[in-house]
């Protein structure tokens, strides 16, 4: 009896090391820290989307005949309501296509609203107008921020699953895929043209 338990105390003497080395809790935190930077992602999102209705009626208050780009913008951020992803979509490249897509054309639209505004000195001179369109160029650069974030915590998370002794903890135990991370838009490896 005595030997028995000495023998199991020594296997769980040895073991213990073992096991803290398998990265079980370390993959958890990388997970966690995808999660953390994906909600930094949506929340960075979720601001630029409340800015613009303010920015939409501030325009159309100048530039009503302009309905066409405005209708845009409008259905760009209704659009972008559609297509959320929930963390656990983070490993679905369909679903993070069609978030980028959603994103991408309310980015597209904004660009287009610029364009209108420039046709109209006094709504470049209204000082809601400038505050809005600061505050929108900060959020854009927030996003860029956030974007960059959470590609690293994807990085980390999907090394740590993929490395030895970890790669067997996800393996047998774990059974977490890879996440996506965010990727360049179609056509953004070339320059916008300018024409004046």
């Amino acid at each position: 009896m005595l030997k028995r338990f000495t023998l199991l105390l020594m296997t769980a003497l040895v073991a213990l090391p073992l096991l803290s080395g398998c990265g079980y809790n370390q993959i958890q935190k990388n997970e966690e820290a995808v999660f953390a930077a994906w909600a930094d992602v949506e929340a960075t999102y979720q601001r630029r989307a409340d800015l613009i209705p303010n920015l939409v009626e501030t325009v159309k208050a100048y530039a009503a005949h302009e309905q066409e780009t405005l209708q845009a913008v409008v259905e760009a951020r209704a659009s972008v309501g559609n297509a959320q992803v929930s963390t656990g979509d983070l490993a679905d490249p369909a679903a993070m296509q069609k978030f980028q897509e959603a994103q991408g054309a309310l980015s597209g639209a904004l660009s287009r609203l610029l364009v209108v505004v420039e046709r109209y000195p006094d709504l470049k001179a209204n000082q809601n107008f400038l505050d809005l369109q600061h505050q929108l160029e900060g959020t854009e650069n927030r996003i860029n921020v956030a974007r960059q974030r959470y590609n690293q915590a994807v990085q980390s998370f999907n090394a740590s699953i993929r490395t030895f002794p970890n790669n067997l903890t996800n393996k047998f135990l774990l059974h977490l895929e890879r996440k996506e991370p965010f990727k360049a838009e179609a056509g953004a490896e070339n320059a916008p043209k300018v024409k004046f």
